[in-house]
C-alpha cells in the first residue's frame, strides 16, 4: 500500500544524529527516540507551534471575534437594556407613590410613561434573544426575558384597573380629575354604585393578566443564582416576587365573585338590610368579643338608612323558648342556664356562629329578615374615628385620646360608664349608646365630602377586615364565597402542614382583656424518623390593679380574675402528649377539620399565668422538606407576640396581626 512504503523499517540505513557515509552505522538507543519525541512534542504543541504561521492569525480573528461579540452582543445591548429597565424602574415607582398617595390622575400618567419604557426594555431583551443558545448564559438570559414579559402583564393589570376607576375617582375620595364635581354626597355615591357595572366587568380581564403574570415569574429559578453575596439578594428578592405574586393572583381570583356582584351587594338595583353587631373584644369571645349592642340599616345603592339600633339585652328578652345553655357556658358562665342571642358566638368558626345566631335572631320580637350580618370590635371603631375625628352621640362627646383610669382610649372608657356602671334605678337600653354611636359615625363618615373621609376610610376598613376586625356573614352565596376569598368571613380554614388556633372566651364579665397581654412560644422537636414533636406555651400577664367591683358603691369593674376557656385547634390526628396551667384536666376531640385542645384557666389582676400542651403532629417530615405553618388569629386580639423556635434556634419572631403562613426550616 502507498501509505505503508513511505515507511522505512530498516534501522540500519537510517542516518541518526551527525553519521556521515564513512563512519559506522550505529544503531540507536532507546533515549535518542525519546529525545526526538520530545522536540517533536515542543514543535507541535509548543506556543510558537500553535500561534506561529497561519494559526496565530486564525487564533487572532479568533480572540477579535470573541472580543467584539462581548462587547457589542453582550456588554452594549446589555448597557442599553440596563438603562432603559433603570428608567422604567423609575417611572414604576413614580407610579407606586401616586398610587399610594391616592392620586388616581397621576398614577395613570405615570402607568403610560413606563408602559412606554417598558416597551423599549422589552425590544431591548428581545434583541439579544441569540444569548439563549449560550449555556449558562441562557439561565439569565431566560430569566431576564420572563420578568420582562411579567413586568408588561402586572402593568396591563394596573393600567385596566386605574383607567376603570379614574371617572370615579372624585366620589372614591381619591384625588384626580373627577365627573362628580357637583351635587350631595348622596348623590354621588348612588352615581358611584350605580356605574359599578361598568367596572366590575374588568375584573375578568385583570385576573387573566395576573395570571399571565404568575406563569412567567414561575418560569424564574431562584437556585440559578449563587446562595452568597449579591446572587444571595436576587435569589431571595425573586422568591419575595413569587410570593407576592401568587398571594394577589389568589386573592383577585378568590375575591372576584363578590365584586362581580358588589353593585348588588351595595344595594343596586334593589334596596339590601344588614344586621350590624358590635362585638366588645375587651371583653373577648370566639368570634371577637362579647356581643353588646346592635343596628339595622339599608343600603339602598350604596345610600346608608339606619332603621334602628340598640342594646342586645333588650333583643335578648324578645327570644322566647330559649334552648339549654350548651356545657362551657353551664360549667364556666354564672347564673346563666340558657343559650341566649348574646352568648351565640361559640364556634371560633365566624360563619357557623352566625349561622346559629341568626336563626335565634329570626325568633325575636321585632325581627326583620336581613341579607347578611356585618360584626365590627372596639379597634375598629377607634380606627375609624382616629380619621372622622371627634364623634356626638345622645348627648355626649367621644374621642380616641387616651384615659389614664384604663390606658385606653376615651370612647371605650366612656361606652364601658354608660353601659356597665350600677346606677340608682333603672337605666333602660343603657348598651343601645353603642348603636347610637355606630349611627352617628356612618353618618358623619357618608354626609361629608368624599375626598375628606372616604379615602382613608376605605383602606382603614381593608385593613380592619384582614386584621379581623371586621367580619361579614353573607346569605348571598356569591357574595359569601367573595368575603371568604378575602379572608374576612371569620373562617377556620383547611391547611396542608402544621396549623395552630388560639381559641379563648372571657367568661369572667368584667373587661379583663383590656390589661391582659398574651404571648405564644412554639417550640418544634424532630425526631430521626421525621416525627414531630411540638410544645406551645403561652404566658399570661396583668400587670394592673383589680377595680373596685363592688356593685354596691356603684363602681365600674373593668379589671377583674379573667376567667379564660380555651381552645387549640391543631391539625386533625395530633396527638396530646402532656399539659400544665389549666385548672381543669383538659379535654381532646375533634371541631371543623382540626384536632381540639381545650381547658380553663384564671389570671388574676397584678398576676400572671402559664399554659403548656405539648403535643405530636399526626404526619412526619421528610428530607430535604420545609414544614408549612399556618397560624389563624383569633378575631377581637391584636398583635400577640410569636416566637418559633427548635431547640435553642430561634426560627421566626413576629406579631400576629393577621393570619400569618411560614414555611419552617427544621433539618
Amino acid at each position: 500500500m502507498d501509505g505503508l512504503e513511505k515507511i522505512n523499517f530498516n534501522l540500519e540505513k537510517q542516518s541518526i544524529g551527525n553519521t556521515s557515509p564513512s563512519q559506522p552505522t550505529q544503531i540507536p538507543k532507546v533515549n535518542d527516540f525519546r529525545n526526538n519525541a520530545m522536540k517533536k512534542r515542543q514543535i507541535k504543541f509548543g506556543f510558537k507551534g500553535l500561534f506561529g504561521g497561519r494559526n496565530i492569525v486564525i487564533a487572532g480573528v479568533l480572540l477579535l471575534i470573541l472580543i467584539l461579540f462581548s462587547v457589542f452582543g453582550i456588554y452594549l445591548p446589555a448597557q442599553k437594556a440596563y438603562k432603559d429597565a433603570k428608567l422604567t424602574y423609575a417611572d414604576a415607582q413614580a407610579a407606586a407613590w401616586a398610587i399610594k398617595t391616592q392620586n388616581v390622575q397621576l398614577a395613570s400618567d405615570q402607568l403610560a410613561k413606563t408602559k412606554t419604557d417598558l416597551d423599549k426594555t422589552q425590544k431591548d431583551v428581545e434583541a439579544m434573544g441569540y444569548l439563549k443558545y449560550i449555556p449558562v448564559v441562557n439561565w439569565y438570559y431566560g430569566d431576564a426575558y420572563h420578568m420582562v414579559n411579567a413586568g408588561e402583564h402586572g402593568l396591563n393589570a394596573a393600567i385596566i384597573l386605574v383607567d376603570a376607576i379614574k371617572p370615579y375617582a372624585d366620589v372614591l375620595g381619591l384625588k384626580g380629575q373627577g365627573s362628580f364635581a357637583g351635587g350631595t354626597a348622596q348623590q354621588r355615591i348612588e352615581t358611584a354604585v350605580r356605574t359599578l357595572g361598568k367596572i366590575t366587568p374588568q375584573i375578568d380581564t385583570i385576573s387573566s393578566e395576573l395570571d399571565a403574570v404568575r406563569s412567567e415569574i414561575d418560569q424564574v429559578d431562584p437556585n440559578h443564582y449563587p446562595s452568597f453575596s449579591y446572587g444571595k439578594k436576587a435569589r431571595d428578592a425573586i422568591a419575595n416576587i413569587k410570593n407576592i405574586t401568587d398571594e394577589s393572583v389568589s386573592l383577585i381570583n378568590n375575591a372576584k365573585p363578590l365584586i362581580k356582584i358588589l353593585p348588588s351587594v351595595l344595594g343596586n338595583p334593589n334596596e339590601v338590610k344588614y344586621l350590624l353587631l358590635f362585638q366588645n373584644d375587651k371583653e373577648l369571645r370566639p368570634t371577637g368579643g362579647f356581643i353588646t349592642a346592635y343596628a339595622v340599616f339599608r343600603l339602598d345603592s350604596g345610600v346608608v338608612h339606619v332603621d334602628e339600633s340598640g342594646d342586645i339585652y333588650s333583643l335578648d328578652a324578645t327570644v322566647p323558648n330559649k334552648p339549654t345553655a350548651p356545657a362551657p357556658i353551664l360549667k364556666y358562665l354564672a347564673n346563666v342556664p340558657v343559650l341566649n342571642l348574646r352568648d351565640n358566638n361559640l364556634s371560633p368558626d365566624f360563619k357557623v356562629s352566625m349561622d346559629s345566631f341568626y336563626k335565634m335572631y329570626q325568633t325575636a320580637g321585632g325581627a326583620t329578615n336581613v341579607n347578611g350580618i356585618i360584626a365590627v370590635d372596639t379597634h375598629a371603631l377607634v380606627s375609624a374615628m382616629n380619621i372622622l375625628g371627634d364623634i356626638s352621640a345622645d348627648g355626649s362627646t367621644f374621642t380616641t385620646k387616651n384615659d389614664p383610669y384604663c390606658n385606653c382610649p376615651d370612647v371605650i372608657y366612656q361606652l364601658e360608664q354608660i353601659a356597665d356602671q350600677p346606677v340608682e334605678g333603672i337605666k333602660t337600653n343603657r348598651k343601645g349608646i353603642i348603636g347610637d354611636l355606630m349611627y352617628a359615625i356612618m353618618y358623619k363618615a357618608f354626609s361629608s365630602s368624599p375626598k375628606l373621609y372616604w379615602g382613608p376610610l376605605f383602606q382603614v376598613m381593608l385593613t380592619e377586615m384582614n386584621e379581623k376586625h371586621i367580619l361579614f356573614y353573607m346569605n348571598d352565596p356569591q357574595a359569601q364565597a367573595g368575603f371568604e376569598g378575602l379572608n374576612a368571613a371569620g373562617r377556620i380554614v383547611p391547611f396542608n402542614g402544621d396549623y395552630f388556633h388560639l381559641n379563648e372566651a372571657n367568661f369572667g364579665g368584667a373587661k379583663s382583656n383590656m390589661f391582659v397581654t398574651e404571648s405564644v412560644s412554639q417550640d418544634y422537636s424532630l425526631g430521626n424518623d421525621g416525627t414531630i414533636q411540638k410544645t406551645v406555651t403561652v404566658n399570661y400577664k396583668n400587670p394592673y390593679p383589680p377595680s373596685d367591683c363592688n356593685l354596691a358603691r356603684g363602681n365600674l369593674c373593668l379589671n377583674a380574675t379573667l376567667r379564660d376557656w380555651f381552645r387549640i385547634y391543631v391539625p386533625k390526628g395530633s396527638q396530646l402528649i402532656s399539659s400544665t396551667g389549666s385548672e381543669v384536666k383538659m379535654t381532646t376531640y375533634d371541631d371543623l377539620g382540626k384536632t381540639v385542645f381545650e381547658g380553663f384557666l384564671t389570671v388574676r389582676p397584678q398576676g400572671a399565668s402559664t399554659l403548656t400542651v405539648t403535643y405530636k403532629l399526626p404526619f412526619k417530615l421528610g428530607n430535604n422538606s420545609v414544614l408549612p405553618l399556618l397560624i389563624q388569629k383569633q378575631p377581637g386580639t391584636d398583635n400577640f407576640a410569636y416566637t418559633i423556635t427548635k431547640g435553642n434556634g430561634i426560627l421566626k419572631q413576629f406579631n400576629l396581626s393577621s393570619d400569618t403562613t411560614l414555611n419552617l426550616q427544621l433539618r
